[in-house]
């Protein structure tokens, strides 16, 4: 599979979860619409990209053509998503959009996404409400824990409750459907970072039972970067505000969204290709493929380094994170320079990151990594730390 991407054969790349490499036939796609925008620019931006001008040749514009297949790859209606550049952007609007007045509280975990917590920082700081930051038990032995610890963290002035559906540096595949469930009940809207759930596992959006969800698409859906969606509940929508005031701003949900200042589109109409290639390749043997070398990887490093790893196989999904052995240190310090040495030196770019007093690596499993990717890592952060 590694001669579908464009990535240099010399390096072992186990960090797709970071920055995703979209393969090659995406790449060829997003610049044939390049080409075609070039040919005609205002006619492609200003008529078929949106549809605020007329375009009586086309029956919708192209950024509602390119929501049709990424809603249905979702499980969403194309109505209830629009495109963004990441899940940072997500988060904004969604944070901005949200009441908050002075003592109300935004739930968030030590899981969550550094930028996501950044910016709910941010957001409650004007607001003056506050971060009620959770930490759940690890370990993690069960499901059941993590919902009890969102569980006993909502108050009567929580307003929004944010969990990651996989989780950045521990890899966790979060129960969002039953954390969304115990909020509902008490009337707490949910937002969800899904960056690294679409194409790493088969989301059903409006299932998980949320009110808002932002995701990437240029991760595991190989969609170039950067390209992720919006998605909320249909009676959410017309609260939501884009970060970025700008042409479409209090014209509805979608104008809101798509009729922004100028930038490239080529990202999000380029979205399908990348559907269509997992499709074809057959998505479940993907993510059957993906979710197996993960864990094969995981019990490899563990028993290799004799670390422990005692994460429930329903909560590993394409990603796994390992400790590493203690003597590698603890501080973020020492992960950057083990991590910046086994790129020059062992011609290996893996995720590594200091968390709870110790070193971690988080394992991406893509389709083009196999088993020697693996073994290759286990032996070079040994010979490192002989």
């Amino acid at each position: 599979m590694l001669a579908e991407w464009l990535l240099d054969p010399d390096f072992t790349y186990l960090n797709h979860g970071t920055v995703g490499a979209p393969p090659a036939r995406v790449l060829r796609k997003q610049q044939a619409l390049r080409d075609e925008i070039e040919r005609h620019p205002s006619r492609f931006i200003l008529r078929e990209l949106t549809g605020e001008e007329p375009a009586p040749w086309r029956t919708q514009s192209r950024l509602r053509e390119a929501a049709g297949p990424v809603a249905a790859f979702l499980g969403s209606r194309p109505e209830d998503l629009v495109f963004v550049p990441n899940v940072t952007t997500g988060t904004n609007a969604v944070l901005r959009s949200v009441a908050l007045e002075l003592g109300d509280e935004i739930v968030i975990s030590d899981l969550a996404y550094g930028a996501v917590t950044l910016a709910a920082d941010a957001v409650a700081r004007e607001r003056h409400a506050t971060v009620r930051t959770i930490e759940p038990p690890h370990p993690v032995r069960s499901r059941d824990a993590i919902v009890q610890s969102f569980a006993s963290a909502l108050t009567p002035r929580t307003r929004l409750v944010i969990v990651d559906h996989i989780t950045a540096q521990t890899a966790l595949v979060m129960p969002v459907a039953e954390i969304a469930a115990l909020c509902r009940a008490q009337g707490i809207p949910v937002f969800v970072d899904g960056a690294h759930a679409p194409g790493a596992l088969a989301v059903n959006i409006p299932a998980l039972g949320v009110d808002y969800y932002s995701a990437n698409l240029h991760k595991w859906a190989h969609a170039p970067r950067s390209c992720g969606i919006l998605w909320a509940r249909a009676d959410r929508q017309e609260n939501l505000r884009h970060p970025v005031s700008s042409w479409g701003t209090g014209k509805g949900f979608r104008r809101e969204f798509e009729w922004q200042a100028t930038a490239d589109p080529t990202t999000y109409l380029s979205a399908p290709e990348g559907i269509a290639l997992l499709q074809e390749w057959d998505f479940d043997a993907v993510r059957g493929y993906m979710h197996g070398l993960a864990w094969e990887a995981a019990q490899l490093l563990a028993a290799r380094w004799e670390t422990p790893f005692e994460t429930p196989r329903d909560m590993v999904g394409a990603m796994v994170t390992v400790a590493l052995p203690e003597r590698a240190g603890t501080t973020v310090d020492e992960a950057k320079r083990l991590r910046l040495v086994l790129l020059v030196e062992d011609r290996i770019e893996v995720q590594l990151h200091a968390w709870r007093g110790r070193l971690w690596t988080r394992i991406s499993a893509q389709v083009y990594n196999d088993r020697s990717d693996i073994e290759r890592l286990a032996d070079a952060v040994l010979r490192r730390l002989a």
